[in-house]
């Protein structure tokens, strides 16, 4: 019997493990993952990973001597086809059954599909994992066109590296600009200028409607009747968490695993964290789901010690960031349903900052190239938006 059997071998999944073992944990850990490699890092993926500028061995999160030290099963290359939750048993993709003491879900999220004509045809893509780079990185060469549908993190990243290496970008978002889930316009703007500076092409409020071949090249289809030819399509337009297996154990699912402060579904030996979750946020008053190293570290961690016994409550201040050619964008909090989007800085010099509010209250704080107001800004998120007073 396994003492704790993780399903999921990302950034969450191995902190649990790590989090165990590092609270005394003795029982045995097995690690789930349906990719071949050990647990890696996600963020390098569209920036440093796609330009080349690190490799793979440079995304590892653990090198293997850890895992062998620390008496971590790994079962690479393993989905989890079912869960049973009173059994207290998981069925792989083998035909094994393992039975376990207690389970945590980190199964995080998959690209979100796009559902038009042509979405499935070869050299249309996803970016999410080495493989989909791997994929992706022998169509990158200077003068091709790439088309990138979606304007937010995922697309604007990979446009910069894109338009960085020398190839014709365009961008398409669906909303009337890039960015528009998660800041504010003056955000947006600069974003949008920024590209246009260096030649990417941003068409927002402009929807795709189809992906088609002429002739054997691909051509972007949208709703105002354009056509765009592509050498590279990338679909980014959001991901939707890995929640099946849970769905069909019968775990409560309301977009993402549904967890208590600790960590704990709706099953009592049963855990999730990260990017599938929904959890409750005290500072929010509303059912979060994250997608954020930040969040699958800490709830990580929150689950782990709820194993062990020590439970404590899991309330975080979200934050998160973006690199963009010589730009760093740093978020904390969050901002929708601001009332309140105050200007700090000159976007022009490339190092300023939005600070949110919402009833007199600092809900989030977005910074360029500012990484002490970003620091002050998370000590600072739930308290009087009067009483916040930095400034670039």
């Amino acid at each position: 019997m396994i003492g704790v059997a993780i399903i999921g071998a990302g950034q969450a999944g191995l902190q649990a493990a790590v989090s165990l073992r590092q609270g005394g944990y003795s029982g045995s850990i097995a690690l789930f993952g349906d990719e071949p490699q050990a647990p890696y890092q996600r963020p390098p993926l569209s920036k440093k990973f796609l330009s080349g500028e690190i490799g793979a061995e440079r995304l590892e999160l653990r090198p293997q001597q850890f895992f062998t030290e620390n008496n971590i099963t790994l079962h690479l290359g393993t989905s989890v086809a079912s869960l049973d939750v009173s059994a207290s048993e998981i069925t792989t993709n083998d035909g094994k059954t393992h039975a376990f003491e207690h389970a945590i879900l980190a199964t995080g999220t998959r690209p979100r599909a796009l559902n038009i004509p042509g979405a499935d045809l070869e050299g249309v893509l996803t970016l999410r994992s080495i493989a989909d780079v791997d994929r992706l990185r022998p169509s990158i060469a200077e003068g091709k066109k790439a088309v990138i549908v979606g304007g937010g993190y995922i697309g604007l990243e990979v446009a910069a590296v894109a338009k960085s290496l020398g190839l014709d970008v365009t961008v398409i978002e669906t909303f009337d600009r890039v960015l528009q889930r998660v800041v504010s316009p003056d955000m947006s703007d600069f974003f949008a200028k920024t590209h246009a500076l260096r030649g990417v092409k941003i068409n927002a409020g402009e929807a795709v409607t189809r992906i088609s071949l002429n002739h054997g090249s691909r051509v972007v289809e949208t709703n105002l009747n354009t056509e765009y030819p592509a050498d590279i399509i990338l679909i980014a337009v959001g991901a939707v968490p890995n929640t099946e297996l849970a769905e069909a154990a019968g775990l409560e699912v309301k977009n993402g695993i549904v967890v208590d402060e600790n960590a704990k579904t709706s099953a009592e030996n049963i855990f999730a964290a990260g990017d599938c979750t929904s959890f409750y946020s005290r500072l929010y008053d509303r059912h979060l789901r994250l997608e954020s190293v930040q969040n699958a570290i800490d709830q990580a961690k929150i689950a782990a010690l709820s194993i062990l016994g020590t439970a404590e409550t899991y309330d975080p201040v979200p934050w998160f960031w973006s690199d963009q050619y010589d730009i760093k964008l740093q978020i904390a909090g969050l901002s929708d349903g601001y009332d309140q989007a105050d200007l700090r800085g000159d976007p022009d010099t490339n190092a300023f900052g939005i600070v949110y509010g919402k009833d007199g209250t600092l809900i989030a704080v977005d910074t360029v190239n500012q990484p002490r107001g970003h620091m002050l800004a998370r000590r600072a998120i739930g308290k009087p938006l009067a009483d916040f007073d930095w400034h670039p």
